[in-house]
């Protein structure tokens, strides 16, 4: 029983466009250049250390100019520092580069502005947020946050029924010259905006998690997805070829993104250092006062220190402190915690949600280093 209806190969084929169409197509018709500044190739470093290791792991971090949508010209993207070998340590952290944190344990309020259609409260807020931040930052942070729970499909006719006769589902789409864009939403208000804008109520929405949603948009050939077309300025667009790169990165089954977005339950501690020593993860690599890389950290409020650790590359370049991300294994982790003792644990995706973990908590990472 299919879920999605697949992409029509003609345009006579395809369903009517709305007049959402028309409201997105200025956003859709930056594409192709942020597309295009996606595959430039980065600036050289000055120095010979940082070429080499950027020639070492090119293409680990996404760069502020991989995610496009919003019209704006990217910056040039940094050297990449290359991927530690097996075996090898990993340099001690640095100073912080951030200032005194108050990390929080709350998880995000769940809400339903539709009775019964659940919000991507995260990804509606980092929406929200386009207006306040500069562009390249809003869309990273946009971006980022798509990477977690779910998003909702708007269908031509009801949905359940279509799909208790077998039916297949017909997509939203917008044709913007010869691409075509899916369209998908972050929860009801952005759902009654866009049946506002059209007056069709012959439609009916269904939620999928973003990462069927997003090997769809691949499988079937779309070009990318507007997300929330009819509730501008809080709108994006994200290319196939920027999603892949994104989705390429991430843990396939985005454990941690997960955990962090959900219920905050006395056993979510146990959990997330769990999904540490299996997981994906990242650092955010930068240079200490001395001008040697090290690894970033933070400290509470009482100065403790915490090293950063990051569920994928975009949770990095979002903190926008210029650093640069590189995956480093569980084991390589168990040893920078043995290494230095100073460290009283992780900090994990910084940017929020976040969770703090001491050591006391990180038991089964610090197995991997015995």
């Amino acid at each position: 029983m299919a879920l999605f209806s697949r992409r029509p190969k003609k345009p006579a084929e395809q369903p009517p466009t709305s007049p959402e169409s028309s409201q997105a197509d200025e956003v859709a018709a930056s594409v192709e250049t942020d597309a295009a500044a996606a595959t430039a190739s980065s600036d050289p470093a000055p120095d010979a250390p940082a070429e080499e290791a950027a020639a070492d792991a090119a293409g680990v971090s996404i760069s502020v100019s991989s995610f496009g949508g919003l019209g704006v010209s990217p910056p040039s993207q940094p050297a990449v520092p290359r991927e530690p070998k097996a075996g090898e340590a990993v340099p001690p952290g640095p100073k912080p580069r951030v200032g005194v944190r108050e990390w929080t344990r709350t998880a995000p309020e769940q809400t339903e502005t539709v009775p019964g259609l659940r919000d991507n409260v995260l990804l509606r807020a980092a929406l929200g947020r386009i207006g306040d931040a500069p562009p390249s930052q809003a869309l990273l942070d946009v971006a980022r946050q798509l990477l977690q729970g779910h998003v909702f499909l708007r269908v031509k006719g009801d949905a359940r029924t279509l799909l208790a006769e077998g039916k297949g589902l017909p997509l939203a789409i917008v044709n913007a010259g010869e691409k075509t864009f899916a369209l998908v939403y972050s929860g009801g208000a952005a759902l009654q905006a866009s049946v506002k804008a059209d007056g069709d109520t012959d439609t009916s929405a269904m939620g999928q998690p973003v990462l069927t949603v997003l090997r769809h948009v691949f499988a079937n050939s779309y070009d990318g997805i507007i997300i929330d077309p009819a509730s501008s300025p809080s709108r994006a667009v994200m290319p196939t070829e920027l999603l892949q790169r994104a989705v390429d990165q991430a843990d396939p089954q985005l454990t941690v993104k997960t955990l962090l977005a959900a219920e905050r339950t006395p056993e979510i501690d146990a959990k997330v250092a769990e999904a540490l020593a299996r997981v994906p993860l990242w650092v955010a690599v930068g240079k200490t006062e001395s001008g040697a890389p090290g690894l970033a950290e933070g400290r509470d409020a009482e100065g403790a220190r915490y090293l950063e650790v990051y569920s994928h590359p975009l949770e990095v370049a979002v903190m926008g402190r210029g650093d640069n991300a590189a995956p480093i294994t569980g084991a390589q982790l168990a040893r920078a915690l043995r290494t230095d003792e100073g460290i009283r644990g992780l900090v994990v995706d910084p940017a929020g949600p976040w969770i703090r973990l001491g050591r006391d908590d990180l038991a089964p990472v610090l197995a991997l280093a015995d």
